[in-house]
């Protein structure tokens, strides 16, 4: 089964916790906090696979979680880190934020490697707070908990020269005689199935070659399978338009031209202006030689290569040709990333809602941040968390929204009466 679409879901792993610990040795007294920082959660990270073809493996695993990190420990000993998860996914895939719609990477260089989701970051232990107001920090920092993401997949095949053409017109034949590929070859519609490659040598160089299965009328909105083909022509640098100038199924070559035209223009009008090249394939059948005169004056400066894939004849002009124009094109490039799963917010930012006038509730960053931080049962600790919400205004803000003394103010599940 070829599939080159899928969407999963992966998940970094969570920050360890720091620890909350005091240096205990005979002979030293108030030997201080000596609590370790907790490590940093494992990172999603995709690895660009040359001898994959198909996105099939994640049709069966759409699920990917990484390590978590290790918690701090005493004598400053920092937790270890969570263990990477590294998917391998065929060259030329495209990932994508399914939320955003953003290009997160594009896997286009052989055996590229890209980190798409960074793990939690690890908690700070006690000793990180020490200073000179707080000698002894009876707290610690928790690690990061990260959120599930969702993310597509795309194949896009990575080729110099598409051949595009209506089905049944020869186009995986050119293929297996040109190079060593051995697709699937019969004398029925929709033989091919799934795009194949080729390389193809031609005197001192090289180029590869693939085999778009057969397109059909109305393919750009996704007629037969679709945008499932013409994806994969979206980064050759030049279109080889296979066409049956024989017309021995009652199909007109000149028709079948304008067709698979406009379906490339509907797609992309960028395919549409690629350098093309007109294959009139079955020249050996009768009628042939009144077709393609009637092709060439309608092209006219297109070239038309006149040739016959059952008896193997008229392929060098052709392959030249392409050759030549691919040393004259420049290389393709990777498509542009646009965004990233990781949506940095500021640390800073919280929001104080009025639900009357008894009752405020605080929430945001800032107190995701310091509830990570904040031991509730020790005195040190709730002052340091109390200074806090002077410092960054979340009281002012309290007094601006109308809180009083007396009035509720709720902080996730916990609640406390405002003092002013």
């Amino acid at each position: 089964m070829f599939i080159d679409y899928v969407k999963i879901y992966i998940k970094s792993g969570n920050g360890g916790n720091g620890s909350l610990s005091f240096h205990r040795e005979k002979y030293v007294q108030a030997g201080g906090p000596d609590g370790g920082n907790g490590g940093n959660g494992g990172d999603i990270v995709l690895v660009a696979d040359q001898d994959m073809r198909t996105l099939l493996d994640f049709h069966f695993q759409k699920h990917f979680s990484a390590g978590n990190g290790e918690n701090g420990m005493s004598n400053l000993r920092t937790g270890k880190k969570g263990e990477d998860i590294v998917i391998r996914v065929p060259r030329g895939t495209v990932v994508k934020d399914a939320q955003s719609g953003l290009v997160i990477a594009d896997m286009f260089d052989k055996d590229a490697r890209k980190v798409i989701l960074k793990g939690g970051r690890g908690g700070k232990g006690n000793a990180h707070f020490k200073s000179a107001k707080i000698r002894t920090p009876n707290f610690a920092q928790n690690g990061e908990i990260t959120k599930q993401r969702q993310i597509v997949l795309e194949l896009k095949t990575i080729a110099d020269a598409g051949f595009v053409g209506f089905p049944n017109v020869g186009k995986s034949t050119i293929l297996s005689i040109i190079s060593k590929a051995r697709p699937k070859i019969a004398n029925y519609h929709f033989t091919t199935l799934e795009p194949n490659l080729g390389v193809v040598k031609c005197d001192d160089s090289t180029f590869v070659a693939a085999d778009i299965p057969g397109l059909i009328e109305g393919a750009a909105e996704g007629a037969g399978l679709g945008h499932a083909f013409l994806r994969h022509i979206e980064r050759t640098r030049v279109i080889v338009h296979v066409v049956d100038i024989s017309g021995c199924e009652g199909r007109d070559p000149i028709e079948d031209y304008k067709i698979i035209n406009k379906e490339l223009y509907d797609y992309s009008p960028v395919l549409a202006e690629l350098p093309q090249f007109v294959v009139a394939n079955k020249s050996e059948l009768p009628g042939s030689e009144e077709n393609l005169k009637r092709l060439q004056e309608y092209l006219g400066d297109i070239p038309v290569f006149k040739v016959s894939a059952a008896t193997r004849n008229g392929f060098a002009p052709l392959l030249r040709a392409i050759s030549q124009k691919l040393k004259e094109l420049p290389e393709p490039e990777p498509i542009e990333e646009t965004g990233d799963l990781v949506y940095y917010e500021d640390p800073n930012k919280f929001d104080v809602i009025k639900l009357n006038a008894e009752v405020f509730v605080v929430e945001g960053n800032l107190i995701d941040g310091l509830l990570r931080k904040v031991n509730f049962d020790d005195p040190t600790s709730l002052d340091y968390f109390q200074r806090m919400l002077r410092e960054k205004g979340v009281i002012d803000a309290l007094r601006e929204k109308g809180a009083k003394d007396g009035c509720v103010i709720r902080i996730e599940e916990m609640e406390f009466d405002f003092v002013d």
